[in-house]
């Protein structure tokens, strides 16, 4: 009998991404930069990882908040991705919806452009797998 080898165990890692609505129906969409650890020069959305012991909705309000300036309210979480990386993390990721409440639009370093967009638009640019299969989820709910 041959064994299977076991797939190396990696990081588990937990974060939150937010598709932030502006009045005109639109939401909010940032480049990273070349720089940048992950996908360099994709289109991005804000958020990130989530911190040991933190509430995922306080965690999605932090980061909106520190990556655009921007307080959200109403917010509701609707989608979940998890997906395990070529390095042998593996990665669950909350898909969060909400709606600029007040602040000005002030994109952190972390991302050199931005852009607001539909749902169709955002699909049309260079985004990750995850961004793609949490967009189409969305996509759904809008639709119906």
């Amino acid at each position: 009998m041959v064994k299977k080898k076991q797939p190396k165990m990696g990081v588990i890692g937990f974060s939150q991404k937010a598709f932030v609505f502006g009045l005109n129906g639109k939401f909010l969409t940032m480049r990273r930069t070349k720089t940048a650890p992950s996908n360099p020069l994709y289109w991005d959305l804000p958020g990130g990882d989530v911190k040991f012991g933190e509430e995922p909705l306080k965690s999605i309000i932090r980061e909106v908040k520190e990556e655009t300036g921007l307080v959200v309210n109403n917010i509701s979480l609707f989608g979940v991705d998890a997906h395990t990386t070529l390095s042998g993390d593996y990665w669950v990721t909350l898909a969060f919806r909400g709606f600029i409440s007040r602040g000005k639009l002030l994109i952190s370093w972390e991302h050199d452009l931005y852009k607001w967009v539909s749902i169709d638009e955002f699909l049309k640019l260079k985004i990750p797998n995850k961004l793609r299969k949490l967009t189409r989820d969305l996509k759904k709910i809008e639709t119906n």
